[in-house]
C-alpha cells in the first residue's frame, strides 16, 4: 500500500475513470501545524460509490501543495508519505514510495523504525503537516527575570514580552510526539502551554549567556539574533531531537525593569553624569537657584521668605562654595593634563629624542632640522621652499640641499647627509 506520483494532465483527463476523489489539506493558516485531508472533487463517471470522508479508496488522488508534508495513515499508523508538492495516486498494491524531498535519507531512516506492515484497513486517511515557519507565537515573562549586568555591576531584574517562531524539522517525529491522538486539526496555540513553559526556561538560560558575553541589559533587544541562537541551543535536545521542531527567530517587543532595578540604573547613570565637573557645577548652581526660588515663594510672607534665604545661604553656603571650588579645581586639573598631553606650539624632537622649542637641542646641541625642501637665503637668512626668497627676492642657490633630519647643508651631488646619514628629500 502506498502512493505513486502522477502528472497533472493525467489526473485531469485520462485517469478520470479510475479515481474516486481528490483530497487536499483542509484550511491551513499561519498558526496551523496539522490538519486532515478533505475531499474537494468527485467525478460522476466513477462507478465506485463506497468512499466516504474518512476512507481513501484505491486510485484516489491526493494533492500536496508547497511547504506541506502529507502522510497516508492507516489505523493511526503511517504507511507512506511525501515531502514534495504534486499529485499522488493511492495504490494499495504498491510498496511505500517515500518521497523525502528536502529531508533526504534521514526521514526514510526514521520511517523504517515506525513503518506499518499490516494489510489495508477500512479507514485510510491523509494528514498534512505545515512545513512553513510558524510565526507570531506570543510569550511574556510572568515574573521578573534576573540578569547580571557588568556595566552596572549589579544583579538586575527585567520583564520581557514578544513573539517567536518555530519550524518543523522532522515531521514524522513531530506527528508521533506532538500531535494529539485522533486529532483532525491542530493550531500551535492549542498545544503551546507546555512548550511556552520550556521556552521561558530556555529564555532565562539564554539571558545568562548574554550576561556572560558582557551584553548590557539595555542592548538585549538589538541582540535578538544572538538570543535566537542561544534559545535554539538550549531547546535543541527537548524540541528538535525529541519532538521534531526548533526555534527559528525571537522578536522582543519590550523590556521593563522592576522598581529596584530601575532605581539602580538611574543612580548609576546619574553618577556617571555627575562625574563630569562641569555637569556637577551646573547641578550645584541649579540646586541653589531652585532653593532660592522655593524660598521666595514662601506663603508666610516676603520678609520671612528672604530671612529663610539668608539662613539657608548661611547654612548651605559653605557647602556650595566648597563644592563649587572642588568642581573648578577638577576642571583646572583636567585642562592642565590636556595641555601637558598636547605638544607645545613650535616644539620639535631632536634625533636624540629630546623635545625642544628653540633653534638648538638643549640636550645635545644639534640645530633644529629644517622642513624638507626648505633653504636659507644667503642674503637675508629667511627660510624658503620656492625658487626665490619670499623676503628679499633672491634666487635659490644651486648646488646645495639642506638635510631634513639635522639641518646640515650638503653639496648638490650627494644623496645622503654626511652628518646624520638621512637621504635627500
Amino acid at each position: 500500500m502506498g502512493i505513486v506520483k502522477a502528472f497533472f494532465d493525467a489526473v485531469g483527463g485520462n485517469l478520470a475513470d479510475q479515481w474516486q476523489e481528490v483530497l487536499e489539506a483542509d484550511a491551513m493558516d499561519d498558526s496551523t501545524v496539522f490538519t486532515k485531508g478533505v475531499k474537494v472533487r468527485t467525478d460522476r463517471r466513477n462507478n465506485n460509490r463506497k468512499g466516504n470522508s474518512d476512507i481513501i479508496s484505491d486510485g484516489s488522488v491526493i494533492h500536496v501543495y508547497p511547504n506541506q508534508f502529507m502522510m497516508l495513515v492507516d489505523g493511526g499508523k503511517i504507511v507512506d508519505y511525501t515531502a514534495e508538492e504534486g499529485y499522488y495516486i493511492v495504490k494499495n498494491s504498491s510498496t511505500p514510495s517515500l518521497f523525502n524531498g528536502q529531508f533526504g535519507d534521514s526521514l526514510k531512516d526514521a520511517f523504517n523504525r515506525i513503518k506499518y506492515g499490516g494489510t489495508p484497513s477500512a479507514k485510510q486517511q491523509a494528514f498534512y503537516i505545515n512545513l512553513q515557519e510558524i510565526k507570531g507565537i506570543r510569550f511574556g515573562t510572568p515574573s521578573p527575570v534576573n540578569y547580571f549586568d557588568n556595566f552596572y555591576n549589579s544583579e538586575l531584574f527585567l520583564r520581557a514580552h514578544g513573539t517567536y517562531s518555530i519550524k518543523v524539522t522532522d515531521p514524522l517525529r513531530f506527528y508521533a510526539e506532538v500531535i494529539p491522538k485522533n486529532a483532525a486539526r491542530v493550531d500551535i496555540n492549542d498545544i503551546n502551554e507546555q512548550y511556552l513553559s520550556e521556552f521561558l526556561e530556555a529564555f532565562q538560560a539564554s539571558l545568562n549567556r548574554m550576561s556572560v558575553d558582557n551584553i548590557r541589559i539595555s542592548q538585549i533587544i538589538s541582540h535578538a539574533p544572538e538570543l535566537s541562537r542561544y534559545l535554539a541551543d538550549a531547546l535543541d535536545e527537548s524540541w528538535k531531537k525529541l519532538r521534531g521542531f526548533e526555534v527559528l527567530a525571537v522578536g522582543i517587543k519590550g523590556i521593563s525593569y522592576d522598581e529596584e532595578s530601575q532605581k539602580l540604573i538611574n543612580l548609576r547613570n546619574q553618577g556617571a553624569m555627575l562625574g563630569d565637573p562641569s555637569v556637577r557645577e551646573g547641578y550645584v548652581q541649579g540646586a541653589i537657584a531652585r532653593g532660592i526660588e522655593s524660598a521666595g515663594s514662601n506663603t508666610a510672607g516676603s520678609a520671612q521668605a528672604f530671612m529663610g534665604i539668608g539662613l539657608g545661604m548661611g547654612a548651605g553656603g559653605n557647602f556650595a562654595a566648597s563644592a563649587s571650588a572642588a568642581n573648578q579645581a577638577q576642571m583646572q586639573r583636567q585642562q592642565a593634563q590636556a595641555a601637558q598631553a598636547a605638544p607645545a606650539a613650535g616644539s620639535w624632537v631632536c634625533a636624540c629624542g629630546h623635545s625642544n622649542t628653540g633653534k638648538f637641542c638643549s640636550e645635545c646641541g644639534k640645530p633644529r632640522p629644517e622642513p624638507a625642501g626648505e633653504w636659507k637665503c644667503a642674503k637675508c637668512g629667511h627660510g624658503n621652499t620656492g625658487k626665490f626668497c619670499s623676503e628679499c627676492g633672491s634666487p635659490r642657490p644651486a648646488g646645495e640641499w639642506t638635510c631634513p633630519g639635522c639641518g646640515h647643508r650638503n653639496p648638490d651631488g650627494t644623496k645622503f647627509c654626511p652628518e646624520c646619514g638621512k637621504p635627500r628629500a
